[in-house]
């Protein structure tokens, strides 16, 4: 836990801040905006008052409950009921449903500049689709009958999207595509514009470059043309002011080995600003070389102004999955403070590369563990578990941050479910700091032949393994195996100069149940076409890595399904990006079925995601106990918080009524990667998922 007494310097920097550049007190947005910020201006609910919230109204929508609401005008649009149902943000009286809904983590709002024309876009099935915001009628001039198939008339195969929802930017709808197939043969991740009247496309941005384009040279020449992956699954932020899309790419596949793609694979693994007008590269900048452990990036980047050097700083901050933070000069990319590039563990399996270095930033410290050793070993295990992991850390490749993939098996953390993922930061662009909820899950992985497996499970023909993300139970009289015997590891290093500066030329989900990579089942849409065959050299190995989460430890009163690393197993971090300090650092919920021995303990896999507010206040739930809570910016107290019927699986949305602040929450069923209960000590069956909206009592 760490506790730093900065309120004095947040309070003096504070006072040298350029204006806000919007208004903070809609929520017309994913995230309450195109810049992602999850922070509302409101301060009607504050530190004084926010023990007084209660719950105003709730819907059920009949189906899961994890889409970000929107609220526009006094109403709130929410998929339901088949499609997306429109309430009164003030009662949750129905106003109207659609036909035809949504499964991605929002939607987008649009309107004419004399607001005669309001529209929701949203993905539907693969398809960007449009509906009067007023009645909730079809737009049946957008595309071909109010829909448009990202993926048709593209320049190459693509996937549809599905659980990203896209930006807007002016009169365009911006998307991004799914990376089609999980082994070495996928599609890439293009990002795409379409005119929001027209449907027309406008321009696209290829994520693995095409022959002759920039970050082509950091690919093996004959591996570009079936270059996979590097998409951006999750979620992305657009400066509306400096006209920049922000993109955080995620991994190459295939996600765990690379020796068919030699380089550092420029854009993957990239935080990449884009010209939101033509699609064209202005910078970007690398934060993992040739990866191999799927540490894409998740996160949307938030946009804030800080001071640094005497002069306010329009910066973009990145979080990532393997605990680092990144901050950058918004308008050239260039770090703020020095990122170091530091040598790391070479990868020992035949026909893999690896970069000699990776990029350490020197600030903000990181918010997550990044490394398993015996003393962090879970207290709460058997003694039997307890000795079977200390043999397992010492018979891997255990060498920290970035240590690559190995037949032998390796140890990986926070683990590619792990650190941060969407929806999981907010900021408060009026004091310049970051509130960030990042979870540890160790995971092993085990390079192997295909057809070999292993527990965990081959990702069939080259693809992706499966965690073990129940925790199945121990055989009778036996002590509960940690992990699979052996199974690969974190992270493969990888170098060659960042790409940063403008233009300048390169120097050289979670599992699906877990975050929803790519389009969540019941939104998805098979690919467009798989493109070309991905490259294998003369004598390439399609090698598998079936990989295992770390989480079937067991208590000795019979509580299963922990984690075998010691808590906190989730933190909240708060960050002063004006010094790149943190401020406060704490557990983030509690485990309900480790009874007195899950206080304090953070809790397991939390997906809730974080909202910031003008009142002094962080808002976020928890899985493991389910709860939501209202943290104190300036110290990290908890000033109040609530029992949920089943865990909180989205944003939050904070708004307004005739001057009545309301929070809405989604709630959905039991979440993913919770503790099994003891005999005698079960947990209640989850509620059914619903939208709770919570308000002061009114006077």
């Amino acid at each position: 836990m760490i506790q730093r007494a900065l309120l004095g310097i947040l309070v003096v920097g504070a006072a040298f801040f350029a204006p806000v550049a919007r208004p903070f007190d809609t929520w017309k947005g994913y995230g309450g905006g195109a810049d992602s910020s999850q922070y509302s201006s409101l301060k009607e609910i504050n530190k004084t008052n926010v023990a007084q919230l209660q719950v105003a109204w709730t819907f059920q929508p009949g189906a899961a409950a994890s889409t970000n609401p929107l609220v526009v005008d006094g109403v709130m649009y929410v998929p339901g009921g088949g499609g997306i149902t429109a309430l009164d943000a003030a009662t949750g009286k129905q106003l109207w449903v659609s036909q035809g809904g949504t499964n991605s983590r929002g939607m987008n709002y649009w309107e004419s500049k004399d607001r005669s024309d309001r529209r929701l876009v949203f993905i539907n099935q693969g398809f960007i689709k449009e509906i009067n915001a007023r009645t909730g009628e079809l737009i049946a001039t957008f595309g071909e009958n109010g829909r448009v198939d990202p993926s048709a008339g593209a320049d190459r195969g693509i996937g549809r999207p599905g659980g990203n929802p896209g930006r807007i930017y002016k009169d365009t709808i911006i998307v991004t595509s799914p990376a089609g197939g999980a082994g070495y043969d996928a599609t890439p991740g293009d990002v795409q514009a379409f005119d929001v009247l027209t449907g027309k496309r406008k321009w696209t941005f290829h994520s693995v470059p095409m022959a002759g384009e920039t970050g082509a040279d950091s690919w093996p020449a004959e591996a570009l043309a079936g270059g996979g992956g590097v998409h951006n699954w999750s979620e992305f932020t657009v400066d509306e002011d400096k006209g920049l899309v922000l993109v955080p790419f995620g991994t190459a596949r295939f996600d765990f080995f690379g020796g068919n793609r030699k380089g550092n694979n420029l854009f993957a693994y990239s935080l990449v600003a884009l010209d939101a007008e033509t699609g064209k590269r202005r910078w970007h900048f690398q934060m993992v070389h040739h990866d191999l452990w799927d540490y894409d990036l998740p996160t949307a980047p938030k946009l804030l102004t800080v001071r640094n050097n005497g002069q306010n700083v329009d910066v973009v901050a990145q979080p990532t999955k393997h605990g680092f933070l990144f901050v950058l000069n918004r308008d050239t990319g260039v770090p703020l403070w020095p990122v170091q590039e530091r040598p790391v563990p070479q990868s020992d399996v035949p026909g893999e590369y690896t970069s000699p270095t990776q990029p350490f930033p020197t600030l903000p410290p990181p918010f997550a563990r990044q490394s398993f050793t015996e003393k962090d070993i879970n207290p709460l295990l058997t003694p039997e578990q307890k000795e079977t992991i200390r043999q397992q850390l010492l018979s891997s490749r255990n060498e920290g941050l970035f240590t690559p993939p190995s037949m032998q098996g390796s140890i990986e953390l926070p683990g590619h479910n792990g650190g941060a993922n969407w929806g999981s930061s907010a900021v408060n662009p009026e004091k310049g700091t970051m509130y960030i909820v990042s979870k540890e899950l160790p995971t092993l992985l085990r390079v192997v032949r295909r057809g070999e497996g292993g527990r965990g499970g081959a990702g069939g023909g080259g693809g992706r393994g499966r965690g073990n993300r129940g925790g199945d139970a121990p055989a009778a009289g036996a002590p509960a195996a940690p992990g699979a015997p052996a199974a690969g590891g974190p992270t493969a290093p990888a170098a060659a100069p960042q790409g940063r500066g403008p233009a300048a030329p390169p120097a050289a989900p979670e599992a699906a149940a877990a975050a929803g990579r790519g389009a969540p089942a019941a939104n998805a849409a098979p690919a467009a076409g798989r493109g070309q065959r991905a490259f294998r050299p003369e004598g390439f190995v399609d090698y598998d890595v079936p990989y295992v989460f770390m989480n079937n430890g067991t208590t000795p009163e019979g509580v299963g399904g922990l984690p075998v690393i010691g808590p906190p197993w989730s933190q909240i971090t708060a960050y002063d990006l004006n010094t790149g300090r943190i401020i406060w650092q704490k557990p983030h919920g509690d485990v309900t079925v480790l009874a007195e021995k899950g206080k304090g303990t953070g809790s397991l896999a939390p997906r809730g995601g974080v909202v910031a507010t003008g009142g002094g206040l962080v808002f976020a739930g928890t899985a493991s106990d389910r709860k939501f809570r209202a943290y104190d910016q300036d110290d990290g107290k908890v000033l109040w918080e609530y029992d949920l019927p089943g865990a909180q699986e989205g944003v939050p949305a904070v708004y307004q009524v005739e001057g009545h602040q309301f929070i809405a929450v989604p709630v959905g069923g039991g979440s993913v990667f919770q503790a099994r209960a003891a005999q005698g000590n079960p947990l209640p069956a989850a509620g059914p998922a619903q939208y709770m909206v919570f308000a002061l009592p009114k006077k």
